[in-house]
């Protein structure tokens, strides 16, 4: 026969562990003629449903055994879905051996990640981990050619309505397609397994490396109209956007995505209520209080013609008195871990204004890891969850800071942190007043951050400094000098800090080294 002929399936294996839709499958199969073979549970709930079923034990002539752990694999199993049917020595060895071919397998996999997201104990995430199941999954969409493998109960309306129209064959255009799907799904399988592994024997840069992810959304297109782009769950259900439950809204756009996690995880940083209001991944604006009615108004006051279409992340339930705010100027997103119902019902008058709760906040401090694609590679690390607390800190200079610059610095560095590099950040009273962000020169990001503070009425306010990374010459902290701040908080680090230290005892500020920095790119 061609491979590129429709497949006439004479007979299937069933054997899931989602059972969506398989009895009527199944029904419909019967009807075609199909031999229909199984296993365990999907055999059980087969036979319930008065659907004809041979055991694969009475198909192979051997038991399951070890509590199930063996039971497809076996030869008759492998045989049928691996033979190359134009192949006359794979045919001769069928015949030899008593091996009927298998047209149709339709498996999905023991619930790992599942089982993983309720805490289960080491040993049960273990038997939840399929060995047979993949065995088959590979096999047979290997062997596309010749056999229809399906993995998605989502792809049964559609295979069922191919057999209609082919008088019980599928096409090969579709088992081509179905493979693809079968070798998607085990790679992102093992790759979920790998990676819980990993942090359970502790190994950081393993020699092979695999990313999993789940498809939530395509998106109508990446950063610009001409890319494609979606939105993938990697199964780790961080509170944030990617698992957040839209309310009302537009549907998310890929730059929708990336700075409303920009924005959410900023906000995660603090501990009192807190709000930030991004664009284009950066922040505007930023600050705490004790609501977050308050937050927003100080947060608004650094850059409100930057706020306008932005996103705006807060750390606790939006409010009615919080949402009324947010409404008098235009934003793209509203992220918060509740949203109350008199809120809703305010934001549900601007139908576009997309409105997300995740239940929850994410812990900053958690051990995660990045991935960024570059030519040929990709660059992984640890996410950056570094914190500093004032105890680790270093008084570098003659004057200490007052206790009140000393929060105003400990709050900058932490939002310096979720600013691209370089960064330049300034910090009166909880909130920010002016940001330089992702510049080339320090000088540049300290001169951009006092303009801003400018722009926005807030110069001569005296606000402290925060630096993402060292001053490697005095002239950047001059220049935050020049715009009125009284204390900086800086890693440290240069081959210059004598000269750094030493032009701000010359202006009278205090200075305090972190021995940490932040990056971000």
């Amino acid at each position: 026969m061609s491979t590129h002929k429709p497949l006439k399936i004479t007979r299937a294996l069933l054997s899931v562990s989602d059972k969506s839709g398989i009895v009527e499958l199944a029904k419909a199969l019967e009807g075609k003629g199909v031999e229909i073979l199984s296993t365990g549970g999907t055999s059980k709930t087969l036979k319930e449903a008065g659907v004809t079923v041979k055991d694969v034990s009475d198909h192979t002539g051997f038991p399951e055994i070890m509590d199930g752990r063996v039971k497809t694999l076996h030869p008759k199993i492998h045989g049928g879905l691996l033979a190359n049917r134009d192949e006359p020595s794979h045919v001769q060895a069928m015949e030899e051996n008593a091996i009927a071919p298998i047209d149709m397998l339709v498996v999905n996999l023991y619930p790992f990640q599942a089982t993983l997201d309720k805490g289960a104990d080491f040993a049960t995430c273990i038997e939840n981990i399929d060995i047979g199941g993949p065995a088959m999954v590979r096999a047979a969409a290997k062997n596309f050619a010749h056999v229809a493998v399906v993995t998605r109960p989502a792809d049964y309306e559609a295979i069922l309505a191919e057999l209609e129209a082919q008088d019980g064959a599928v096409s090969y255009e579709m088992r081509k397609a179905l493979s693809a799907h079968a070798f998607s799904l085990t790679a992102s399988y093992d790759a979920a397994i790998s990676k819980w592994l990993r942090g359970e024997a502790k190994i950081e840069t393993p020699d092979n490396i695999a990313f999993g992810g789940h498809l939530k959304q395509t998106l109508r297109y990446g950063e610009n109209a001409h890319q494609n782009a979606a939105l993938y769950l990697d199964g780790s259900n961080r509170y944030g956007v990617a698992t957040a439950e839209q309310l009302q809204g537009k549907e998310l756009s890929y730059n929708n995505l990336n700075d409303t996690d920009a924005a959410f995880e900023l906000v995660s940083e603090f501990e009192t209520p807190a709000v930030a209001i991004i664009k284009h991944a950066n922040p505007c604006g930023v600050a705490t209080a004790d609501s977050v009615e308050e937050a927003y108004k100080k947060a608004l006051k650094c850059d409100p013609v930057s706020a306008f279409g932005g996103i705006v992340a807060l750390n606790r339930p939006l409010t009615k008195q919080a949402a009324e705010l947010i409404l008098e100027t235009f934003c793209e997103v509203i992220i918060a871990p509740e949203i109350e119902a008199d809120a809703l019902a305010l934001t549900e008058k601007k139908k576009n204004i997309r409105v997300l709760k995740t239940g929850g906040m994410p812990d900053p401090l958690e051990a995660r890891t990045s991935v960024k694609s570059i030519s040929g590679g990709l660059l992984v690390q640890n996410t950056d969850n570094g914190r500093v607390e004032e105890k680790m800190l270093t008084i570098a200079t003659e004057r200490k800071p007052t206790d009140a610059e000393m929060a105003d610095m400990l709050l900058a560095f932490r939002i310096a942190k979720h600013v691209k590099s370089n960064t330049i950040v300034y910090v009166k009273d909880g909130a920010t007043v002016g940001i330089g962000a992702g510049q080339m020169s320090r000088i540049d990001a300290a001169k951009i951050a006092a303009s801003k503070m400018e722009e926005a009425g807030l110069a001569g306010c005296k606000p402290v400094v925060a630096s993402d990374a060292f001053f490697p010459f005095a002239d950047g902290l001059l220049a935050a000098a020049d715009a009125g701040v009284t204390a900086v908080i800086q890693p440290g680090g240069s081959i210059r800090d004598e000269d750094v230290i030493k032009a701000a005892n010359d202006r009278g500020l205090a200075m305090v080294l972190t021995g940490m920095r932040h990056f971000r790119h």
